[in-house]
């Protein structure tokens, strides 16, 4: 047993980059490593499921490769995040996560009985392999594909017929999960769907490069202690700059749920004190 002093806690990223096939998101999710490992691709691990197309973008640097083949188990991804983590990796790139839930709707498909109840044996097998992405001690980038679809264009005065892509290929509610998740298109650019971080949110789209990394790392070594957030919290004047203070540290400030709400309630009671005292004095004056 040893007490130690405080330190400064580094957060790590979570984020999803979904898009359709050809988009550029094993791609962008490397230059997103480089940019988060300082350039440093050995610190890197790709968990492909995608056939081989991790080792297409060799020249990048000398990152590392897990070959997931099937089956694309939760048990196998959970697997493979352990052997990443514990051969010293700092950034896990799963691509693509879609796999998995391919594999979840087919183990589904398959279960004799009622089909709704059913659901009851997949959503512990997808909470496992969510909670470890989200518990990990390392930066993860997960990949989504998504069901593609075409919709019709004018241009030059011709319809023509144009890729676009639709919902991501997993759990409906999987995007809530991730501090950050970029939508790419088919020209290879970039917009977020949610940020946590407000470095790119209501931002134009953009090409994804190391320099998107860079960004990110930055915010997650500036991220807040526990101790220092509190403190942060007691100095919010008005609800305003307390949900962008949670917003802004929202992993941390998950688990300190009890002192913001207790702050948001102590001012909203102000607001509402305030505008009480506020009409009572209008009534006053009126007389």
């Amino acid at each position: 047993m040893q007490l130690k002093k405080t330190e400064r806690s580094k957060a790590k990223i979570k984020m999803a980059l979904q898009g359709p096939s050809g988009s550029g998101k094993t791609m962008s999710a490397l230059l997103i490593a480089q940019g988060l490992t300082n350039n440093d691709l050995s610190k890197v691990a790709v968990i492909d499921t995608e056939n081989g197309s991790a080792n297409l973008y060799a020249h990048l640097g000398g990152y590392n490769v897990l070959n997931l083949g099937i089956p694309h188990s939760t048990e196998r991804y959970i697997e493979a995040m352990d052997l990443c983590i514990n051969s010293g990796m700092e950034v896990i790139i799963i691509d693509s996560i879609s796999h998995c839930w391919d594999y979840l709707l087919d183990y589904h498909a398959s279960l004799p009985g009622n089909s709704f109840a059913n659901w009851a044996k997949i959503t512990p097998m997808q909470k496992a392999f969510v909670d470890k992405i989200l518990q990990s001690s390392v930066h993860i980038i997960a990949t989504m594909r998504v069901k593609q679809d075409y919709v019709l264009s004018e241009r030059n005065g011709k319809m023509v017929p144009e890729k676009v892509g639709l919902k991501a290929i997993q759990r409906d509610e999987i995007s809530y999960e991730f501090t950050i998740v970029f939508d790419i298109d088919s020209k290879h650019f970039a917009i977020s769907s949610k940020d946590r971080t407000q470095l790119f949110e209501g931002k134009p789209q953009f090409a994804i490069n190391s320099q998107t990394g860079k960004k990110i790392l930055d915010w997650c070594n500036s991220t807040v202690t526990q101790q220092e957030l509190t403190q942060k919290v007691t100095e919010c004047d008005n609800l305003q700059e307390l949900s962008a203070l949670y917003n802004k540290h929202v992993d941390i400030a998950k688990t300190m749920e009890k002192e913001f709400i207790e702050k948001r309630d102590l001012l909203q009671q102000l607001d509402n004190q305030a505008t009480k005292n506020s009409n009572g004095n209008g009534t006053q004056s009126s007389q």
